[in-house]
């Protein structure tokens, strides 16, 4: 009878219909009501720019004759054995992740990992690891956004991948000079498991994610993924 009795009562349910009351879904990008349990609008939902077909290894954008690997990638395959983005870089995404990333907006980091797990990888996925900030920036910054992703994700996440050295940041700089940036940045504590999933809030060159792929096959990873939610076209 108790078991029956509490079907009919969950509390985290009634909580987050009180909630939804009391503070009624937004949408982030034009403020209208928001649609489908999301912070944003009917509207504003049909127009995300979702990722689409895209090459198997780096996520680049591919036309739809190509081949599920671009050119790049079979001239010199990257260090990960799959990457996927569940958007890409554009209005309204890069809106969003500036809010996330560099303002503190919760909100937007709830909104985009629901869209990340709307579109997640096309293969299993192995236990989460998320790019790590080293220990100077997050005291700046006051939180890992890519951390915060993982963890809302809601997915089993490994934590010994840490930065070794500070770097400076990688906006500005070429692809070249990002890869010079990133040379011997990251490290590793404690044993390894066999597979794991790189997360990331953005990928523009690959620079990061390839650098800590290298990294984890060095020390035993035997597969390494990447899972973004965006990558820059």
């Amino acid at each position: 009878m108790l078991k029956r009795m509490s079907a009919f009562f969950d509390p985290g349910r009634h909580v987050q219909a009180a909630l939804r009351v009391l503070l009624p879904l937004r949408c982030l990008v034009c403020g209208d009501p928001g649609h489908d349990d999301l912070d944003l609008c009917r509207a504003c939902l049909v127009d995300l720019p979702w990722s689409g077909r895209t090459c198997l290894r780096c996520a680049l954008p591919l036309p739809d004759n190509a081949l599920i690997v671009c050119g790049s990638c079979r001239e010199e395959a990257p260090p990960q054995a799959a990457t996927h983005a569940s958007l890409l870089y554009l209005p309204p995404v890069d809106q969003l992740l500036v809010r996330y990333k560099f303002h503190q907006d919760v909100a937007a980091g709830r909104l985009l990992a629901q869209l990340m797990q709307r579109a997640p990888p096309p293969w299993w996925c192995p236990p989460l690891v998320p790019v790590p900030l080293h220990n100077r920036r997050l005291r700046q910054r006051g939180y890992n956004q890519a951390g915060e992703l993982c963890r809302l994700l809601s997915m089993p996440v490994w934590h010994g991948l840490y930065r070794r050295r500070h770097t400076a940041p990688q906006s500005e700089r070429t692809a070249e000079q990002r890869r010079e940036n990133l040379f011997d940045a990251f490290d590793v504590r404690g044993p390894v498991p066999p597979r794991l999933t790189v997360v990331d809030d953005v990928m523009t060159t690959g620079s990061t994610v390839m650098e800590i792929a290298e990294t984890l096959r060095c020390v035993g990873v035997e597969e390494v993924r990447v899972w973004v939610c965006a990558r820059v076209p």
